[in-house]
């Protein structure tokens, strides 16, 4: 790699900053124009004063950069009263006609979630004029493809700054006024002919083949989408660069195969290319990854693969010219990254990991290395979870994927010949299952993953880690090194080893006290444990060795991880209060180890799938109501709410489950607040008090409160000695959940009773709290 080749590597650094500033703070746009245009004045006339060759290349490279950052500042300036405009809207009901940009997706929410840009916007029957990027969330139908032209009604959110979309619309209602027509209709028609055909073949794999050839997400279910981002594959999953990359090897093989030269499998590669995007559809995700592709085609056409650094750089700025809101997207920071790994740090790491191992080897490891050591801290930057298994689960699903995309893409183009395309999509149906059950096996590893707060924090620990590694395992040749150098490099090597060491053996320890010594840890005559789930809930009760656990937390591994170092294997009885994320998220962690649950009342079509998950799972499911009782090992316990089919009180937390547990192992009730406790068998050393309080008013209302417990106590997070639940409060308490201006105007226009405000994660809707399925958007174009 040669210094000239990293030229324009300044020109990205400030045309990505000036964008990202500008979308994030859209009112300072003009000022940085006008600066800029300041400044390219001054250095003209600093250009023509000045006739030494050094003086005007550094004139030169700064004009250069000031050029590019008024560039993406001119066009965020643009871009602002138009969605200053539209944003005014934030709150309220409107009625836009908008021209879809965007593949559908299904979010968590079961809405259908498009982009669009707007050609008209404005209160019900009365829309005018105005152009702008927004995010639609359609009740699921036929027809929402690229290029077809929408009426739709709804309330709309403003976004975050930093989004490209001005407005985030929740439609009530939705009307087709154009179908999406010529090519994209065409292509349209050939992703529907093949997901339906797709969709009559067994799982793993039906629902992943669609993603993997032709970037259609919609038949891949949530969990394997979570296991896919899990184990480093969400990549395959939607449309990206090594898509794009499976496309451009594939026809470049064929055409070699063939005999053709180097130019003419260039052109016909870059002609696919093109085929390919229309396919999948041409919105700014699929553009990106394809331009990135056509970096690396471009490099090998050149015969210049180090020129693919100033390539990739150049193609960066283009599209950020065109589009800077780019710049605060994740994915576009992904893209780019890996693509620059695999130009700049593939070979080096395949060189030195070439000392070890084979050279073919060497090679196809370093490839996912090299990338997931440069993403890594960008994706510390927005998630909280770090793949630990993702480079061992690309190495495995990845010879599988060209296959997958490669033969699925000629059956979706063979739709028009119903026994061939038959033929070609069961025969991509096998590498796709592969893949699929790829993901799912090494997501469930234990330490698949490492949980960490997202932020800059995660960030820059993350990339010391990155680096650390990369220094330890690149060996750079001694020729052309100074001693004074030579020194520097070792200093840098011993440094890296000494930070990889010590991740290791935290790694080590980790792993082990999560495993084989997960239950050293934790007390060993434990009645009752409030696991650290976050928000929620997660409190196991155990008598006689038998155990129940009172709602699941929002998320799996915690509570996973809680069970672990209990020792906790079976489930005896699973209560689930209500069907908040909150209280329900982490179900399938015990998915398979419940003998009975109890839940709450059931009000949408998603509790019944969770209850039909767990009765296929093997569990006897029973709706609680009170009066119910059963025993749980020397313990008794009883339902005290909610009244059976009472229409006094929704589904939701006013109808939330309440138990009494009491006996063995359980505090004793007392019937008031004010009276002296009676001493408990839950804790060998005597508490402070022990007091539970039950209320039958109106809302019901369930407060626990143990302090002193030395039984609760250990060394770690997991264990608190005073434990507060509070599961239900009065409406006015409840409505603070929801503070957002939306939910206060739209519950105050429409009457809606304060104890039924929602939280969503763009906007507050009138009904019930928020919900498993609607607190999360979908990972590819729902609400975040």
């Amino acid at each position: 790699m040669k210094p000239r080749d990293l030229r324009l590597v300044p020109l990205v650094v400030v045309v990505w900053g000036v964008a990202l500033l500008c979308v994030l703070v859209p009112t300072v746009a003009w000022g940085v124009v006008a600066a800029g245009l300041a400044g390219l004045v001054v250095l003209a006339l600093f250009v023509r004063s000045r006739r030494g060759r050094s003086s005007v290349a550094a004139a030169g490279l700064a004009l250069l950069l000031l050029a590019g950052g008024v560039g993406s500042a001119l066009a965020v300036g643009i871009a602002s009263p138009a969605r200053e405009e539209a944003m005014s809207w934030d709150g309220r009901v409107v009625e836009v006609t908008a021209d879809i940009t965007s593949s559908a997706s299904v979010g968590r929410d079961g809405r259908m979630w498009v982009e669009a840009s707007t050609s008209a916007m404005g209160a019900p029957g009365h829309p005018t004029a105005l152009s702008s990027a927004v995010r639609i969330g359609a009740p699921p139908m036929d027809g929402l493809d690229l290029g077809a032209r929408l009426r739709v009604v709804g309330e709309a959110a403003v976004t975050e700054p930093g989004e490209r979309s001005a407005l985030v619309i929740f439609a009530s209602e939705t009307e087709i006024v154009v179908p999406a027509s010529g090519v994209f209709g065409a292509a349209a028609a050939l992703k529907r002919a093949f997901t339906e055909r797709s969709s009559r073949l067994p799982e793993p794999g039906a629902g992943l083949l669609p993603g993997l050839a032709v970037g259609d997400t919609r038949a891949v279910s949530m969990e394997l989408n979570d296991d896919m981002r899990t184990s480093g594959l969400s990549h395959l999953t939607a449309v990206s660069g090594a898509n794009c990359a499976i496309v451009v090897g594939g026809i470049f093989w064929l055409v070699a195969l063939c005999g053709g030269g180097r130019a003419m499998r260039a052109l016909l590669a870059l002609v696919g290319l093109g085929g390919f995007v229309i396919l999948v559809t041409p919105e700014p995700s699929v553009i990106r990854a394809a331009v990135m592709a056509a970096v690396g085609m471009l490099s090998v056409l050149l015969g210049r693969p180090s020129a693919g650094a100033g390539l990739l750089s150049l193609c960066t700025v283009g599209i950020l010219l065109a589009d800077p809101w780019l710049a605060a997207t994740p994915g576009f920071a992904l893209s780019v990254a890996a693509s620059g790994a695999l130009i700049l740090l593939a070979r080096p790491l395949a060189g030195g990991l070439g000392r070890v191992m084979p050279r073919p080897v060497a090679m196809a490891v370093a490839v996912p290395v090299s990338a997931q050591l440069v993403c890594g801290p960008i994706i510390a930057l927005f998630a909280e979870q770090q793949s630990l298994i993702g480079i061992a689960a690309n190495l495995i699903a990845e010879p599988a994927a060209p296959i997958a995309t490669v033969v699925g893409l000629l059956g979706c183009l063979a739709a028009p010949v119903p026994p061939l395309a038959d033929l070609l999509v069961s025969s991509a149906w096998l590498p796709a299952a592969w893949i699929a059950t790829t993901a799912t096996t090494t997501a469930r590893l234990p330490g698949a993953q490492l949980l960490l707060p997202a932020g800059v924090g995660s960030a820059a620990l993350v990339a010391l880690v990155s680096g650390a590694i990369a220094v330890v395992v690149i060996r750079l040749p001694a020729t052309g090194r100074g001693p004074r150098a030579a020194r520097g490099f070792a200093f840098v090597r011993r440094a890296g080893a000494a930070v990889v060491i010590v991740v290791l053996s935290l790694s080590g320890a980790r792993i082990l006290l999560d495993g084989p010594l997960a239950t050293a840890t934790a007390p060993g005559g434990w009645s009752i444990a409030a696991c650290d789930v976050g928000q929620g809930d997660a409190i196991l009760i155990r008598s006689a060795g038998t155990v129940a656990l009172i709602d699941t937390g929002p998320a799996p591994e915690p509570l996973a991880a809680c069970l672990r170092a209990l020792g906790v294997e079976r489930i005896d009885l699973l209560v689930l209060t209500h069907y908040d994320l909150d209280h329900v998220g982490g179900t399938s962690a015990v998915m398979g180890r419940v003998d009975a649950v109890l839940h709450g009342p059931v009000s949408e079509e998603s509790d019944g799938r969770l209850l039909d998950g767990l009765a296929r799972a093997g569990a006897r499911v029973d709706a609680a109501s009170a009066g119910q009782h059963g025993m749980l090992g020397g313990a008794s316990w009883r339902v005290l709410w909610p009244q059976r089919d009472s229409v006094a009180f929704p589904p939701g937390n006013d109808s939330s489950v309440v138990m009494e547990f009491d006996g063995e192992g359980c505090p004793a009730p007392s019937t008031s607040a004010t009276s002296r406790p009676r001493r408990s068998a839950c804790c060998s050393a005597q508490p402070d008090w022990v007091d539970t309080t039950w209320s039958r008013s109106r809302i019901t209302a369930v407060r626990i409160r143990i302090l002193g417990c030395t039984r609760l106590c250990t060394r770690g997070r997991r264990w608190s000695a005073s434990v507060r639940t509070t599961t239900t409060g009065t409406p006015a308490q409840r409505r603070s959940t929801c503070s957002k201006p939306p939910a206060r105007r739209c519950c105050a226009r429409s009457g809606t009773a304060a104890s039924s405000w929602a939280c969503r994660a763009t906007s507050c809707e009138c009904g019930p709290r928020r919900r498993r399925d609607d607190a999360e958007g979908s990972a590819v174009g729902g609400p975040r």
